[in-house]
């Protein structure tokens, strides 16, 4: 009996000694892991298609891995939830003798890290910017920038894509005459529960949410619901706050971000809030283009194209409001996109008109950057995705 109190005791004694590790390994994950790194670009230039790269969450280091795939202006990627397709849209307005784009479907090879493309449809409108899945990994989601449309195509068991099972024409314009003559989707995704999907219009100053059938892989333009916004602001992209209460839109003409409180019984958004993405002492030219929201949900980041910034807010946890904390300059020009890699570490700045791929250490407390000195040569990078490796 004696023994077995000890036994008992000496094991109570480890679990209280250990419960604190435990605890603290919940409450922040440990920077570790190594990912695939892989990189859209614009081809008029010295670029080739899409670009791949290793890199350590663990040490910040990055190795170039060269052309992952010949294709052309990849602008906007998406990989899907098994890991072993990406998706990337062709952002042309000739496809093969229509008025449209392309979507091109890769099988990833798991031991070379190169693309190996498996079919490539029309995207169904001129110049597709914007590419997503749905969360069943069924079905991705096309945005038509002069096209000024959005469709929806089925992936098929080996990973390749279907005819579209839904189109949607937009229709309208707005205050702009240069940029807003005409519809322009510029975004679109579906909502954290998979029943809408939302499309950011920059040429209708309008984010118009679609109910979505996950079984059909259709979008009802006819159960929709069109939140406008300041004429002339353009919304350009979309981000949900990871608590699904929370939205924000990035608005390309205004350099403004406006923030949403969101109903996910009914799809539908309230603004609440609208803050510019710029210093105030700030009086040039820019266009504002790519946001995201940390994955703790503490902060949300926003690209400036003139200002060449990315701008820092604390997102205020029980409202989503969101105050300014600073304003970073990329090292380069033009940061069109950005992405956080998944252990909430790092901030890969893509300057598409530099041509590099500026990497910054994110203050997990103030959300701060720093660059970290690491600096990634991509031609016309556009887009960024992180894919763990295995």
């Amino acid at each position: 009996m004696k023994t077995t109190r000890r036994v008992i005791k000496l094991i109570a004694i480890l679990f209280a000694a250990l419960l604190p590790i435990c605890v603290r390994s919940a409450e922040k994950p440990a920077v570790q892991g190594k990912y695939l790194v892989y990189v859209g670009t614009y081809t008029q230039g010295e670029s080739k298609g899409i670009y791949a790269y290793r890199f350590d969450a663990g040490t910040g280091e990055s190795t170039s891995l060269g052309l992952a795939a010949a294709t052309t202006n990849p602008s906007f990627l998406a990989i899907h939830p098994n890991r072993r397709f990406l998706y990337a849209v062709n952002e042309v307005s000739d496809y093969e003798g229509q008025s449209s784009g392309g979507v091109s479907a890769f099988v990833i090879d798991p031991e070379t890290e190169k693309l190996t493309l498996m079919n490539e449809v029309a995207s169904r409108g001129a110049d597709p910017c914007y590419v997503a899945l749905d969360n069943t990994g069924k079905y991705v989601l096309v945005a038509n920038y002069t096209g000024g449309s959005v469709a929806v195509f089925p992936i098929r068991e080996d990973g390749g894509l279907g005819k579209a099972s839904a189109f949607v024409q937009h229709a309208g314009s707005s205050v702009n005459p240069r940029r807003q003559e005409g519809p322009h989707a510029h975004w679109i995704s579906v909502s954290p529960d998979n029943r809408f999907a939302i499309a950011a219009d920059l040429g209708l100053d309008q984010l118009i949410v679609y109910r979505f059938d996950a079984s059909a892989g259709s979008l009802a333009p006819d159960h929709r619901q069109q939140v406008k916004l300041v004429p002339g602001a353009g919304p350009r992209h979309f981000v949900f706050h990871p608590n699904g209460k929370f939205a924000y839109a990035i608005d390309e003409l205004y350099s403004t971000i406006a923030g949403f409180s969101y109903d996910a019984a009914k799809g539908s958004l309230h603004e609440l809030q609208t803050v510019s993405t710029l210093p105030k002492d700030f009086g040039g030219y820019n266009n504002a283009a790519e946001l995201q929201v940390h994955p703790t949900g503490k902060f949300l980041y926003a690209s400036n194209r003139g200002h060449d910034s990315i701008a820092v807010f604390k997102i205020d946890a029980a409202t989503g409001a969101l105050t300014p904390v600073e304003y970073v300059p990329t090292q380069g020009k033009t940061p069109r996109h950005f992405a956080i890699d998944p252990t909430g570490s790092y901030l890969f700045a893509a300057n598409q008109d530099s041509n590099n791929i500026v990497i910054f250490r994110i203050d997990p407390q103030t959300g701060r950057l720093t660059p970290t000195g690491h600096v990634l040569e991509a031609p016309s990078p556009v887009s960024i995705i992180f894919i763990a490796s295995e």
